[in-house]
């Protein structure tokens, strides 16, 4: 048996766990397994550039960071344009059946997703196994990746807490999650922070600012706003998405936390500071919530490839590890419901969400 494996897209802490999983499983439960190792995501499936791996590679790697393979961004709407004469999809077909794979493993989120439902409709027996730090995979409840970066990003706006208090300040603190909220409704119930903004709830700074000034007058000289990097005002939710891309690139790289801080300053007397999370919510050792989910998802993506039930995506569905059709779930996210349970105890407890 000859089993493809390629990681694309963001990385994240779990990757090298779930690609563990999967080979442990293998390992253990066929003879003659060989695993090729695509290198830099579906640019190794391209261009060829893979490596026969052994089962020692996957050893001692459970609790490391990163991808042993190295990734690489391939935007799904690229993967049918010809280039230079190069054809990608073509190319892809060309490695697999050259290298007589019995089945090509795709560890992504959204995008490596989209194309894994490609490949298998186009005829590679293909499985996904669900990667993501933002956990807005449709059809899962989980992806690996998405506690550790609650954990990084719960500490980091634990930390701001302490030096916003000791200066009086107001932060705006960005965190990861450009079409989704997830990770900073998490992190941000999780840490306390007083308002979360996120792209699924438009907020109106006005209401902002006065979360803020309820708790100045309540006595409470500081306040945390977790802000995700895809927050939207009210305003801007009502432009059409080419006069708000224009309007995001007039930004010259400045994150709407910058905005967010702007406006509120002209509303507030307080000292206002902006602190973005950034990449270390992708970096570091996995969490054990996630080593555990990374094995369980490994375990079962090798049990889809034993039993050549191709072309699906390993999911968890009420703390249950199953599998859906790849084609149910490309080209869907799953976003943060504005009316479910989280985003109403958040307010429950007294979180502003600008709306």
């Amino acid at each position: 048996m000859r089993v493809g494996i390629l990681t694309s897209g963001g990385d994240c802490q779990a990757l090298n766990a779930t690609m563990r999983g999967l080979v442990k499983t293998l390992y253990r439960r066929q003879k003659d397994v060989e695993i090729i190792g695509f290198l830099q995501g579906y640019k190794g499936l391209m261009y060829g550039n893979y490596k026969v791996m052994q089962e020692s590679d996957f050893s001692g790697i459970i609790n490391l960071g990163g991808t042993i393979l190295g990734t690489s961004r391939c935007p799904f709407k690229k993967m049918r344009v010809i280039e230079d004469g190069f054809d990608k999809v073509e190319a892809m077909k060309k490695t697999y059946k050259k290298l007589k794979l019995d089945c090509l493993c795709v560890l992504g989120g959204n995008g490596s997703l989209k194309s894994a439902n490609m490949l298998a409709e186009e005829g590679l027996n293909v499985i996904g196994l669900p990667k993501t730090i933002d956990n807005d995979t449709w059809g899962t409840d989980y992806t690996f990746g998405y506690q550790s970066a609650i954990d990084v990003a719960t500490t980091y706006l634990d930390q701001i807490h302490t030096t916003a208090a000791s200066h009086n300040r107001v932060f705006v603190v960005e965190i990861m999650g450009h079409k989704v909220g997830h990770i900073c409704l998490s992190s941000g119930i999780a840490s306390g922070a007083d308002v979360i903004l996120l792209p699924e709830i438009p907020y109106d700074i006005k209401k902002v600012a006065k979360a803020v000034q309820k708790r100045q007058k309540a006595g409470k000289s500081f306040t945390v706003i977790a802000c995700a990097e895809g927050a939207i005002s009210k305003e801007d939710s009502q432009l059409s998405k080419k006069k708000y891309k224009a309007k995001v690139e007039k930004r010259n790289g400045m994150s709407v936390a910058y905005e967010v801080a702007s406006q509120l300053g002209e509303l507030i007397e307080s000292e206002i500071r902006v602190s973005c999370a950034g990449h270390v919510q992708r970096g570091g050792q996995p969490c054990p919530y996630d080593r555990l989910m990374a094995s369980r998802f490994g375990a079962w993506g090798a049990r889809l490839i034993l039993n050549q039930d191709f072309g699906k995506l390993v999911v968890l569905d009420r703390n249950e590890v199953t599998a859906i059709p790849l084609s149910e779930t490309a080209g869907k996210l799953k976003y943060v419901d504005p009316k479910g349970e989280m985003v109403e105890s958040a307010k429950l407890l007294g979180i502003s969400f600008g709306d």
